[in-house]
């Protein structure tokens, strides 16, 4: 590990010329010129919209991923609400049992590595860590600016009403999670050394094999793979560490470059530090950074809220009345519709696939436990936390201070961060942390994703492990210190084309998610394992 920070530093000293002249000289400027062209044709590509009515569009690729999560919502009978309580039972440890999860440290287990709990499962190389452990840190990729600048930019967009479709797409994304994380541990790859291997690249590859369509499954594999981990040096890594840096130097009120790179400097070490690790280390400090951040920032949203509990019934009065009577909105009913949808979407990436990699390392022998687990994510993501936001932001403006109806927020954390500040002045210190810390803990998620599409790409080597971490650690210095629009937007789009070749493979594998639905139900009930 000494030999590899050391490897790390190395690197990051010329990088901090590089990142500093990038500023300087006007380099980013310039190469989001060079690239900007590319970025248009390739975003435009993947989020082509459809006219539904006249001044309303909708890009083809949310409809693809809402779509996908109504149609398994329905197959399911509705399991997204029909087994929510098995769901939380599962994470409680209620069922632990049936996967042996029982402490072996009593009995001199043999177990090396530091694991973080000792369990036969190990043993047999089923699984890496938790289900809480598992679910933290799918939750910490999507848990971040989406709740806390998207939301405002949706209200700002579609008013109170958006609130109400957001919730709903949140609903039917939980079905999507649900069947693309049970696969994920279906056909995961154990190493050796019990290192997991998993994601819709494998379930891809594999799993359409098992149903005689194994040239697309590898076709569908390499093209989800190069897509993620695009996504993963972009949205996954620069964005977030752009949106991190700027609002620690607005709240430190400094806009030097020198600032930016000292921030992205820190950041690196601290990600290089966990990554090094891989997902034992990573599950480990998300499961204690995600649910302090959403603890705080909920916290926050219950004391605004309990402050103005006579506000309460006219906030929701106001999410209902514009979600079907949308007034002075742009598209009305189903303008607001489509914003709550699209902003659903981008929050929780149900259907993209990329929760599937961090839930295929858990430890279980029963692949539809974790797609369970999984459908609490978007629960958690949109319906509890953008929910909380909305209330608060609508709930503060009503004199309009805040934002007009129907008119796009500049800046959605600057929205956010005004109204908690209307009613706690000192908030916008706690804001710079959260972000921060969403911030953090979404890059250690999505350097998890690139690095398990990465060694799909180019096998399990040291040297390539080592390759895309370290890369992706100087990616952090270059968010932080350089505005790269075009290369953000590409990378954005990247994203969202992962839930091409994942939905496509979903829609061939959901009878598989039934047979591990029955086998897994029926060893609750006390059936054979």
């Amino acid at each position: 590990m000494k030999k590899l920070l050391l490897s790390i530093v190395s690197l990051i000293f010329p990088f901090l010329t590089f990142a500093q002249e990038a500023t300087e000289k006007g380099l980013d400027e310039r190469i989001n010129e060079l690239f900007k062209p590319v970025s248009d044709i390739w975003s435009g590509f993947i989020f082509t919209s459809v006219k539904l009515a006249e001044g309303v569009s909708m890009p083809i690729v949310i409809i693809w991923l809402l779509l996908a999560g109504l149609v398994f919502t329905i197959v399911f009978r509705f399991a997204n609400i029909r087994l929510f309580p098995v769901s939380v039972n599962i994470v409680r440890g209620k069922y632990d049992e049936l996967d042996h999860h029982e402490s072996m440290s009593m009995a001199g287990d043999p177990t090396p590595g530091g694991d973080i709990l000792e369990t036969i499962a190990i043993e047999n190389h089923e699984g890496e860590v938790s289900h809480f452990q598992a679910l933290t840190a799918a939750l910490s990729g999507t848990v971040g600016l989406g709740n806390i600048a998207g939301v405002a930019i949706a209200i700002s967009l579609g008013g109170p009403g958006a609130t109400f479709w957001m919730i709903v797409a949140g609903l039917l994304g939980m079905s999507s999670k649900f069947v693309e994380c049970t696969l994920g541990v279906k056909y995961r790859d154990i190493g050796e050394n019990g290192t997991v291997y998993g994601g819709p690249m494998y379930y891809l590859k594999k799993g359409l094999k098992d149903v005689g369509k194994g040239t697309l499954g590898k076709i569908l594999a390499i093209v989800f793979a190069v897509m993620c981990i695009g996504g993963s040096f972009g949205g996954g890594n620069m964005f977030q560490a752009n949106q991190a840096a700027q609002q620690f130097n607005t709240m430190i009120g400094s806009n030097s470059t020198s600032a930016g790179v000292l921030f992205g400097v820190i950041m690196a070490i601290l990600v290089a530090i966990v990554i090094i690790g891989g997902i034992k280390r990573i599950g480990s400090i998300t499961e204690k950074i995600v649910p302090f951040m959403v603890g705080i920032y909920f916290l926050a949203a219950i004391v605004i809220i309990v402050m103005n509990i006579g506000q309460i019934g006219s906030a929701f009065e106001q999410i209902f009345d514009g979600a079907f009577n949308a007034k002075g909105i742009t598209g009305g009913v189903l303008g607001v519709l489509i914003i709550g949808f699209q902003r659903a979407a981008f929050s929780n990436e149900a259907g993209v696939g990329s929760a599937a990699i961090a839930h295929s390392a858990v430890k279980t022998k029963y692949p539809a436990s974790e797609g369970l687990v999984a459908l609490l994510e978007p629960f958690i993501d949109t319906v509890v936390v953008c929910t909380m936001t909305a209330l608060v932001i609508i709930i503060t403006n009503g004199d309009g201070s805040i934002m007009e109806y129907g008119v796009k927020a500049p800046d959605g954390v600057l929205a956010t961060s005004k109204a908690f500040a209307s009613v706690l002045p000192w908030f916008p210190y706690v804001l710079t942390i959260a972000v921060v810390l969403f911030a953090f803990s979404t890059m250690l998620s999505w350097s998890y994703y690139g690095l398990q599409s990465w060694m799909f790409l180019f096998g399990r080597s040291k040297a390539s492990d080592y390759t895309f971490k370290i890369l992706f650690c100087l990616m952090i210095i270059v968010g932080s210190a350089a505005s790269l629009g075009a290369v953000t937007d590409f990378s954005d789009a990247m994203i969202f084309a992962m839930a091409i070749p994942n939905i496509i493979g979903l829609y061939f594998l959901f009878p598989k998610v039934r047979d591990e639905v029955r086998r897994y139900i029926g060893a609750i009930k006390g059936g054979k394992s």
